[in-house]
């Protein structure tokens, strides 16, 4: 019997129960129908933040970044290229911690860019410094061994 996976929908935020292996054949969200999974970091606010940590069941790599910083946006298509070889296999979200600063206060964000590794709604891995795609690639597949 196949085991199911819950992903939560970038686009509406609502939560779905997929097959394990339909992760790979280019879902769609049960009540907006868009992809849920697009090759592209999600942006989030706190509410849509936690929603993927409670009810996603695939790891998360965040970027908690802010507009101002010049090291985040030399990183920024870099992690968007890092989603298109990641996913399905993670939930890439930004957080802009000058737009959400109690999400940065919440996990002790002293440096941006960072990017934390969430599984099972916890912290388990975490990485300050711009870095480029095949470094971040390399760093979320590590955190999974």
């Amino acid at each position: 019997m196949a085991g199911f996976v819950h992903i939560v929908c970038p686009h509406c935020a609502a939560v779905n129960r997929l097959p394990t292996e339909r992760l790979v054949a280019s879902p769609a969200c049960g009540q907006c129908h868009r992809a849920l999974f697009t090759a592209h970091p999600a942006e989030v606010d706190v509410e849509v933040f936690d929603r993927h940590l409670r009810r996603s069941e695939v790891p998360l790599l965040v970027d908690f970044w802010a507009p101002w910083c010049g090291p985040c946006r030399m990183m920024a298509p870099h992690f968007v290229a890092a989603a298109a070889a990641l996913e399905p296999h993670f939930r890439l979200l930004k957080v802009d911690t000058e737009a959400h600063p109690q999400l940065g206060a919440r996990y002790d964000i002293r440096s941006i860019p960072t990017l934390v590794m969430f599984s099972g709604g916890r912290e388990v891995a975490r990485q300050s410094g711009a870095m480029l795609e095949a470094g971040i690639v390399q760093w979320a597949h590590a955190q999974q061994a």
